[in-house]
């Protein structure tokens, strides 16, 4: 495969056309080797799903007792891959990753190693990234910044870096959250550094702290060397998407402050947008959504959501080659079209479904036009909840453990069936579910369970 940035064979065109084949192959299920999936946006090609959970109809397959950590895993080969952190029975802590059979829940291996990180707002002590597999090898990225990559067959160790050490990064309030991606032969990771003068800095202490432009650093996806770096920002928790702007492959990264476009080929800054909330315990955790060249950015501390139309810029005098227009934002509005917290929505025929709100009290579920930021409908008493869209339906979890599949569609909020079977799920539920293999996999606190969500899930 052509690596270079210029060349018209991306690996992001590749991964499309190999999602589109599946379908008109007539094959309905996929893996999902990362977060959100393997188009990074949260939507799944699974046709055929159940669509009676009552009385059990939706067949739990496994469980897995987890620990620490808010992410869910990932799906490769017909494994799962979990990532979490530990605590034994001396109070010791250890980051933790294991592949389970997809099939038969079964462990196949398991990765350990020693973890220290602890939170300054005190929430739990693991990772709040999903492992994302690529090529034969598994890549993690702890809450305290160790980055490192396994063998996906056996969980060897093949190469670490101590991020948070070698940019002298400092604590952000919640540790590090941001999912890595692939370009190529590098692996693009949110680090957002500083100089070494920052590790005088209290934990958390970001406004007095100043970025040293290692927002994003480039590594060697096989040996770990560093091979760029770009963007003069802090981290934030979104994660990093590749997508097609104007014919053009692009690495998107929601940094503290802005949004960048980047070429992955070689760190060149395409464009920088700020969005953010003036008040400094804010963060942006959304992964940005995209539909042709316009994108949507939505954060819930302070100025909401917004829609940008990405342009070319003709005037080469211009430090960056691209510019952006807004289209219509919530800034200034005193009931918000579409405000996310740490959930994305998902995207379909122009209409973003998503929960909207900081607290749970005040959190309701919308159908959004993207167009317009016109709200189609809202439903409140969910909490706040995460949906994964699969053939025409959203399976929405809500952070308070119930689960349920509802219709994607702009009349009303439409329920279809809700699960009430053995597995209960405690709160807080934050991960988005996973759909791959004709599979359900969902996350509570202590715990992931994996259902058939198709009637014969491992049908050849």
């Amino acid at each position: 495969m052509f690596t270079d940035s210029k060349t018209l064979i991306t690996p992001l065109t590749t991964l499309l056309v190999a999602s589109w084949c599946s379908v008109l192959n007539g094959q309905s299920s996929e893996d999902w080797p990362t977060f959100l999936g393997p188009r990074q946006d949260g939507t799944s090609i699974q046709k055929d799903i159940l669509t009676d959970w009552s009385e059990n109809q939706l067949a739990n397959l496994w469980t897995l007792d987890v620990q620490e950590g808010y992410a869910i895993g990932s799906v490769s080969d017909g494994s799962y891959f979990h990532f979490d952190v530990e605590t034994d029975q001396d109070s010791r802590q250890f980051a933790r990753v294991r592949r389970i059979d997809l099939k038969t829940g079964q462990q196949q291996w398991q990765y350990r190693v020693p973890s220290s990180y602890k939170d300054i707002y005190e929430y739990d002590s693991g990772p709040r990234s999903s492992p994302l597999i690529h090529d034969s090898k598994v890549y993690i990225f702890g809450v305290d910044g160790w980055l490192r990559c396994l063998d996906q067959e056996n969980g060897t160790l093949i190469w670490e870096q101590n991020t948070s050490e070698r940019f002298a990064v400092v604590q952000n309030f919640f540790g590090v959250s941001s999912c890595p991606v692939i370009a190529g032969d590098k692996l693009l990771v949110m680090v957002g550094g500083s100089p070494k003068d920052a590790a005088e800095v209290p934990r958390g202490k970001l406004d007095l702290v100043k970025p040293d432009g290692s927002a994003i650093v480039a590594f060697d996806r096989n040996t770990g060397d560093v091979l760029y770096r770009t963007g003069n920002d802090l981290a934030s928790y979104s994660s990093l998407r590749l997508v097609e702007l104007h014919g053009k492959q692009v690495a998107l990264a929601w940094l503290r402050e802005h949004l960048i476009a980047f070429d992955p080929g070689d760190g060149k800054i395409l464009f920088r947008f700020r969005w953010r909330a003036k008040i400094f315990e804010s963060v942006n955790a959304s992964t940005p959504v995209t539909h042709g060249n316009q994108i949507f950015l939505g954060e819930c501390y302070g100025p909401g959501g917004v829609l940008i139309d990405v342009e070319t810029n003709p005037d080469e005098n211009e430090s960056t080659p691209w510019s952006c227009q807004v289209v219509w934002s919530d800034k200034g509005k005193r009931d918000r079209s579409l405000a996310p917290h740490w959930n994305t929505p998902v995207l379909k025929d122009g209409l973003l479904y998503g929960c909207t709100g900081r607290h749970e009290g005040n959190a309701e579920f919308r159908c959004v036009q993207m167009k317009d930021g016109k709200v189609m409908w809202s439903k409140r008493g969910l909490g706040r909840t995460s949906a994964t869209l699969c053939d025409g339906h959203l399976v929405i979890h809500s952070e308070k453990g119930p689960l349920s599949l509802v219709e994607a569609t702009p009349e009303s909020y439409k329920l279809v069936t809700e699960y009430r079977g053995d597995v209960k799920f405690r709160k807080p539920c934050w991960a988005a579910p996973v759909v791959a293999q004709g599979k359900l996999i969902v996350r509570g606190k202590n715990k992931v369970a994996c259902f058939a969500l198709a009637e014969d899930p491992d049908k050849d």
